[in-house]
């Protein structure tokens, strides 16, 4: 590992370099919608491949904007970004996009920082906090514009109030500060979509797990990687459970 900067520290400070690029970008006023997203994409994730290849250049990076590699899958650390986690959202001017830096190693998404540039926040793994109470009722994310089936089945029987948000990184990191209690999605995601999300999930305490209840492993093939679940510890069984009935009655 190259240089003394720890691997939290390196994903906290590029993933807010991302944000802040994006954040320059739209005050610009020179590009709009999916042209804006699209430009965004291409300069945050043009910053997070140099500082990473100079950081460390001895680890494999599988990016949601660059070419994939299966050099890669010999590796035992991969950097797994997403430089624009919800390049709707951004475009439309919302608050409920991220940048989304992670390390994996061994196939674990060990390290991770999502930034919320439009809260002007960073969530990491190396700084864990403690969660705020439970919500009563309990509230679930869903997408703002296709809430998947079994989401809407498990919060109708849990008696739990739906809350429509953007990208994946916002509706995790949702959870972990309190808005949210619990964030199931069935819809389909890349490793790049929740590998950092993941991450720092699970180090403040959070239930993160596939909807089947396995664990999310990355730095696989295909990338491809269709659902996940992030809520409290206390009510994980429960909304496995409820998850797993969804799918029987099918």
């Amino acid at each position: 590992m190259s240089g003394t900067e720890s691997d939290e520290r390196l994903a906290e400070r590029l993933a807010s370099a991302a944000g802040a690029i994006l954040l320059d970008l739209r005050r610009e006023g020179a590009h709009e919608g999916k042209a804006l997203g699209k430009e965004g994409d291409l300069r945050a994730n043009a910053m997070l491949m140099r500082e990473l290849r100079s950081a460390r250049p001895d680890d494999a990076i599988l990016s949601e904007e660059e070419k994939d590699s299966s050099a890669r899958l010999s590796q035992r650390r991969v950097w797994i970004v997403d430089p624009l986690d919800g390049t709707r959202e951004y475009g439309e001017g919302r608050s409920d996009w991220a940048v989304h830096v992670a390390l994996a190693i061994d196939g674990v998404a060990t390290v991770g920082a999502v930034a919320l540039p439009g809260l002007g926040l960073t969530l990491t793994s190396g700084a864990p906090q403690p969660l705020a109470p439970a919500n009563a009722p309990p509230k679930m994310l869903v997408s703002r514009t296709r809430p998947a089936a079994e989401a809407l089945f498990v919060a109708e029987r849990l008696g739990a109030e739906l809350v429509g948000m953007g990208s994946a990184g916002a509706k995790a990191m949702a959870v972990l500060r309190g808005e949210a209690d619990i964030y199931l999605h069935t819809g389909g995601q890349y490793e790049w979509d929740n590998a950092a999300p993941a991450a720092v999930a699970q180090a403040h305490g959070l239930h993160v797990s596939r909807v089947d209840g396995s664990p999310l492993i990355y730095n696989c093939e295909n990338p491809y990687l269709p659902d996940l679940l992030i809520c409290r510890k206390e009510m994980a069984e429960e909304v496995l459970r409820l998850a797993g009935e969804f799918v029987a009655g099918e």
